[in-house]
Parts: C-alpha cells; sequence; structure tokens
C-alpha cells in the first residue's frame, strides 16, 4: 500500500475496522440534472441502500413503493419488498449501447448506473486495498489554498464502476475530497465528484454529501448544471 493510501484508509477509519464490516445500510436523497434529462427527476429521492462491504452488489429500497433493486455487476433485478419478481436484466451494461444524451432511462438503467457508482462511493477508499486494484500517487494541485494529494487508481475488469481509471484527491488530513473520473456508459462524460460532510459512524468515516460536475480540460469544473446531488441522512454498519 502506498503511502497516500494508507494515509486515506487510516483518515476514513482504518482496515482493521473495516474489514469488519459486512454491509453499510444507508438512507439517500438522490437528485440533480442527470436525473432530470433521463425522465427520472424524484425516483432516487427517498431510498434506502445497502451495499455489501467486500462483494460488488448493492440493494436499493424504495420506501413505501413496494419494490427494490438489486445490483450484480452482470445481473439486475427489480422486486417487490418479498422477494417477487417484477424484471430482470442479465449483462445490463450492453442496454447502454448507444444512449444518447437526451434517451430516457428505465428502472434497470438507473439500478445499473446508480449500483455500480454508489458501491464504489461507499467503499472508497478502502476499495483500493481490494485484490486487482492498482494505484500510485500522482502530482499533487492547489485548491482554493489547500494542496490536495492524487491517487490514481486502476479498477479490474472484475469490478463495474465508472471507467477503469479513476483520480481521487485527498486533503492533508487524508480524507477524500474530490473523485474524478469519465463515464463510460455516459459516452465518456465528465464527472467532478466534491465529497464533504464528513460523519464518524461505528469508527468509519464518511462524506454525507456529494456534489457532481463536469469538467473541461484541465480538470476546470463547470458549475452549472449540477448532475448529481447525493444528501446522505441515518448509515448502519452491520458487522
Amino acid at each position: 500500500m502506498s503511502e497516500l493510501l494508507d494515509l486515506a484508509v487510516r483518515a476514513h477509519g482504518g482496515l482493521e475496522r473495516w474489514n469488519k464490516v459486512k454491509s453499510v445500510k444507508v438512507a439517500a436523497s438522490i437528485g440533480g440534472g442527470l436525473w432530470y434529462v433521463k425522465g427520472k427527476l424524484d425516483y432516487l429521492k427517498n431510498v434506502v441502500v445497502t451495499c455489501d462491504a467486500k462483494v460488488e452488489r448493492l440493494v436499493m429500497d424504495f420506501p413505501g413503493q413496494d419494490k427494490r433493486s438489486v445490483f450484480e455487476p452482470e445481473r439486475i433485478v427489480m422486486e417487490k419488498a418479498d422477494g417477487t419478481l417484477i424484471e430482470a436484466r442479465d449483462d445490463p451494461e450492453k442496454a447502454f449501447e448507444g444512449d444518447q444524451r437526451e434517451k430516457p432511462w428505465d428502472d434497470i438503467h438507473v439500478a445499473y448506473f446508480s449500483g455500480e457508482a454508489l458501491w464504489t462511493y461507499l467503499t472508497t477508499p478502502f476499495l483500493y486495498t481490494y485484490a486487482g486494484f492498482k494505484s500510485e500517487e500522482i502530482a499533487s494541485i492547489e485548491v482554493e489554498g489547500e494542496t490536495w494529494r492524487r491517487l490514481k487508481v486502476s479498477f479490474p475488469d472484475s469490478v463495474k464502476s465508472h471507467t477503469r481509471e479513476q483520480i481521487s484527491c485527498f486533503g492533508p488530513d487524508g480524507l477524500l475530497r474530490r473523485h474524478d473520473y469519465t463515464v463510460d456508459v455516459l459516452g465518456g462524460a465528465t464527472g467532478l465528484n466534491y465529497a464533504s460532510d464528513y460523519r464518524n459512524v461505528d469508527g468509519i468515516v464518511f462524506p454525507t454529501k456529494r456534489r457532481v460536475y463536469a469538467y473541461e480540460g484541465d480538470y476546470q469544473v463547470v458549475k452549472e448544471p449540477l448532475l448529481v446531488a447525493i444528501d446522505m441522512g441515518e448509515i448502519t454498519l452491520n458487522f
């Protein structure tokens, strides 16, 4: 583990504590311009997400709607609260081929995109210590008077995420400040994902507010529109 990754892991609670976590449960409200464009503006306004800590799997419940989605990299399932199947899609990433900006998404599109995104977000930076991940520190940047150290991370083929190579920016305290990437299923659309409002939950430190904007050129933020907004309420860890 590199010195920077070690700093980040310790700042977010440490591997010893994280290795005891089986899953993370989060009450969340998710909005932003992306969902408006895709015809799903308030679809994720009130959801409860349960994220497996070690295996790429994420369940999203929709309180009061008798439905939930189950995300796994090779299969998406929509089902009722009692487990009754509503619909399913194998190889769900393939359904994004030829996706155009104004093309609406169906429920399974949303389940796949939000699943791979939230699983990455909720397990970072511990995720980067898992088998198959490679990381290296690259040049730091100065942002509003603060030095952000940057970790370039290469994801293994076995993990579905926005794209194979991503950059995490950490502040002097080791906490994630921003997550930079492009999004394969959106045709390489850019994203600067700002993380803030940290909370210590049973020894693990999570950013409870995320704001995602596009970027141009050398990571120059495009302030309008706000693409994705994630606000987390209650967070519970299962050991």
